[in-house]
This record gives C-alpha cells, structure tokens and sequence, in this order.
C-alpha cells in the first residue's frame, strides 16, 4: 500500500456557514480568545436579483509543496505523518517567516507561547486511532469530509473522485490538500 496523504474536502453545496468548526477547533485545540485556526468565509457575486453565495470553511491547506516548511530557519514548521504541515513549538522562534510565506493567511503567533499556530488536521487524534478531525465531527451538515487520499475506500478519495472540487490559489503552485466540491 502507498503512503498515507491526508486531505479534506468541504462540500460548498451543504455549508451553511454555521460556524461549528471554528468553535470545535477552538476547544479541541485551545486556541487562544481572538485566534483561530479555522475560519469561514463567504462570496457574494452577481448582481441582484441574479446572485450567487459561496460558503467556505478555510483553515491550512497543507499544501505538498508547503513554502512555510522551506522558509522555516529551524525546521520548527515541517512535514509530519501523513504529510499532514506541523510546527513543532520547541523549535519555533517566533520569527513570522511562515506566516510571509503562506499564501493562505493560515498561521498566526500565540500571544502565550510566542510561536506560530495553525491547522493540524488535529494530528494528535491519530496518535489515539481517531482519524476524523473535530471540525468534521460537529458538523451538522455533514459538509468535511477527511482521510488518506491514497486509500481508495476512505471517505475522501470517494468524494474526490465523484464530485468536481478546486483549490483556493491554484496558481501560488503549493499543491494543497485542502479542496472544495462543487
């Protein structure tokens, strides 16, 4: 069998911008009070009465070709099991060269540790044999869909071979495993 390569999908089509994941990630995670990891957005287009609403869910991308992991003077921002983008906080300086790097506005400083903080794919949870992430678990709407895109029966390799999905930047040329079904 292949490595293990997870990735997420968010279905645009059953988000309703609720807002679970970024309260689920907050305390799974204990993000500090004015960060978050995760984050939702929302495009409006068109001009009424012909409009369009674009919900998404964003966090980290965790991107093949992540430029935070080569900008990163210690190796604190790396890639861990799974090619899941970690930051390893005993390595971190603070120095915010992730944060220039990243083309997805996905990092941030912790004011209590001085070290950058993001998304994990709540890689701690596979450390238990727990592989969904807390933001899947609470959605209502059943919108995040995760797991190893080299495994043809999980549930991310299914969706992503049945529906039509994109990547926010396609351009920057990070590879990122973060995807949206249309």
């Amino acid at each position: 069998m292949s490595r293990v390569r997870y990735a997420m999908a968010i279905d645009t089509h059953t988000c309703v911008g609720c807002t679970a994941c970024v309260m689920a990630c907050k305390t799974e995670n204990n993000v500090v009070e004015g960060f978050n990891r995760v984050w939702v957005t929302q495009d409006l287009q068109g001009i009424f009465p012909d409009l369009s609403l674009t919900i998404q869910s964003e966090r980290c991308n965790h991107c093949e070709d992540a430029p935070c992991v080569s900008v990163c003077p210690t190796g604190a921002t790396h890639v861990g099991p799974g090619g899941i983008v970690l930051v390893d906080e005993d390595k971190c300086t603070g120095c915010k060269a992730c944060i220039a790097a990243c083309p997805y506005g996905a990092r941030f400083i912790d004011p209590r540790t001085g070290t950058a903080d993001k998304c994990t794919f709540c890689a701690h949870r596979s450390e238990h044999d727990v592989y969904t992430t807390a933001c899947q678990d609470v959605c209502p709407t059943r919108s995040i869909h995760f797991g190893d895109m080299n495994d043809p029966d999980s549930d991310i390799a299914r969706v992503l071979a049945t529906r039509e999905s994109y990547t926010l930047l396609p351009e920057a040329g990070t590879s990122p495993r973060l995807f949206y079904l249309k």
